[in-house]
């Protein structure tokens, strides 16, 4: 199953991420952008992570141990939970149009999206990316994958804290509605 793992689960990633480059040549000018170093808060551990779940060998052998025993079911159902988070991302970022941006910016005309998956939850970009992090890793069944998971979604919760000062600022009381009503990464939850 590893051969299936690392062909399968590459070709979920790498499709996502041809699309996400492909569409991030489209979208508006920025009027504010966040510095080099802020973005590297986020950037490198999140591709920590994903070294985590693609590298072949570890040299620290409790993350190569199992948190599950191995089962076809527990790989399916991980294949699964990765290819809906990253649909649900690609839903999420063909929704939000010309105003999506890879770092935390502020658009010419930026636009309040608070319709489609962003009247689940307010950054379902980061949502699906997690619940694509977290079917990576029960798939590949090893302690480093829950790692992963925890480096994801740290980076993640920092840059979300950021977008939504910066939201904040720029939509006042219409942006504070909108938190009040719809969750942040899970709907009714958090």
């Amino acid at each position: 199953m590893t051969l299936v793992y690392h062909y399968l689960f590459f070709a979920m990633w790498f499709g996502w991420g041809c699309y996400w480059w492909l569409l991030s040549r489209n979208v508006k000018a920025s009027t504010r952008l966040e510095s080099l170093s802020s973005r590297l808060l986020h950037v490198l551990p999140l591709v920590f992570a994903m070294l985590l779940l693609w590298v072949e060998y570890l040299p620290i052998p409790l993350l190569r141990d199992r948190f599950i025993a191995w089962a076809i079911w527990q790989f399916w159902t991980g294949a699964a939970l990765t290819a809906a988070g990253l649909f649900f991302a690609v839903w999420a970022r063909h929704h939000i149009g010309k105003n999506w941006s890879a770092i935390v910016t502020l658009k010419n005309e930026h636009e309040l999206i608070v319709s489609g998956p962003y009247a689940l939850v307010r950054h379902p970009i980061y949502t699906g990316l997690l619940l694509a992090f977290v079917g990576s890793a029960l798939a590949r069944g090893e302690w480093r994958g829950v790692l992963a998971v925890f480096i994801a979604a740290l980076a993640l919760w920092r840059k979300l804290r950021l977008e939504e000062r910066w939201m904040r600022e720029q939509f006042g009381e219409q942006y504070e509605a909108y938190s009040q009503r719809v969750s942040a990464l899970l709907p009714w939850l958090l």
